[in-house]
């Protein structure tokens, strides 16, 4: 009863026929009808023509977008929970050839304007100090709190501000969709953001993830750096395809309210343990070692997040008995 991180979820099965599909003699890198499809497909979903690329990894799409928004002498603007900063080793900084995060507090993992603003208003505009060049927000955010569109639009009007590219982590985007009532222009270019890290692999997908660039103009530099980073598949139908695969008849989406639909019944049974409002497929919970060390005796598995407290993460294939048996379990738990 697996309760770890979704990136451990299986692949779907529509994404494996997908791949098998894909089994044939095509143009190799980017050359192949599947990849040449992306575009006009994130076209139609995002309701204004982008470029889209696919990479391998999250890590590679996030540092890969930083790449075109912010030079080896500038900063990014980011929280201090954020993915690109606690979990990435420094690529990041990598593949934009040494540019600085700078680091924002906020709840839930979640900036605000406000924090941007004290960013900024803290750096001199001197030789002396590293200049922000770019902000990069989490949607669904590492504590699993959701932007809504105004919030988005919010940071993208003080990025446009301050002259700022805006980058959106999407490595749980669906989730987070699945959440809002709204379309994905509504959260994404139609509030500011220039480029999407939209992920595939927590959600269904085996080895694929999408750069959206709604600035289409980045998308070269892109390629340049996908290339040099080593991540230009030669045979880049096989991503291309898993992530068709996933946007056919709306599969992510479906994929995504599984995985939200558990952590909201675990949520429920929850109760006051709960440390984060639960608005995505993560949880984080009030648990002592003793609690813990019970509910994993009991065959679940899930991660520890500081001192008397866990982190469980939903995934689209969660099995019905084990999130029935777990919220028995957590139910069952004295106050």
């Amino acid at each position: 009863m697996r309760f770890f991180s979704d990136n451990a979820a299986s692949v779907h099965p529509a994404v494996l026929d997908a791949i098998a599909a894909a089994n044939r003699v095509d143009v190799a890198y980017d050359g192949d009808s599947f990849s040449q499809a992306l575009d006009a497909t994130f076209s139609d979903l995002f309701e204004t023509k982008v470029t889209a690329l696919w990479v391998t990894t999250g890590t590679a799409a996030n540092s890969i977008a930083l790449n075109t928004l912010c030079p080896p002498h500038g900063g990014v603007i980011c929280h201090a929970g954020a993915h690109i900063q606690t979990d990435e080793g420094g690529a990041p900084e990598f593949y934009t050839h040494g540019a600085k995060l700078l680091l924002a507090q906020g709840d839930g993992a979640k900036l605000t304007p406000e924090a941007i603003r004290a960013v900024r208003a803290a750096i001199p505009t001197d030789v002396h100090r590293v200049q922000p060049r770019a902000v990069s927000i989490t949607n669904a955010t590492e504590l699993g709190r959701v932007y809504i569109p105004a919030e988005v639009a919010a940071i993208g009007e003080v990025a446009r501000e301050i002259g700022l590219g805006f980058h959106m982590d999407g490595s749980r985007f669906a989730n987070a969709l699945a959440t809002l009532s709204c379309t994905p222009a509504e959260v994404t270019w139609r509030a500011g953001i220039d480029v999407l890290s939209l992920g595939f692999v927590k959600n269904g997908g085996m080895s694929a993830e999408a750069l959206v660039f709604f600035r289409r103009d980045l998308a070269d530099q892109a390629r340049v750096a996908r290339k040099r980073g080593g991540h230009l598949m030669s045979k880049g139908r096989y991503a291309a395809a898993q992530i068709l695969a996933l946007l056919k008849n709306d599969l992510w989406l479906e994929n995504a309210r599984a995985a939200n639909h558990a952590a909201s019944r675990l949520a429920e049974a929850a109760g006051s343990r709960l440390v984060q409002p639960v608005e995505a497929n993560e949880l984080f919970l009030r648990l002592s070692a003793e609690e813990a060390a019970s509910l994993r005796a009991q065959g679940f598995h899930f991660y520890d997040w500081g001192a008397g407290e866990a982190q469980l993460v939903t995934s689209w294939d969660q099995e019905e008995a084990g999130i029935s048996a777990l919220a028995a379990a957590l139910q069952a738990l004295k106050p």
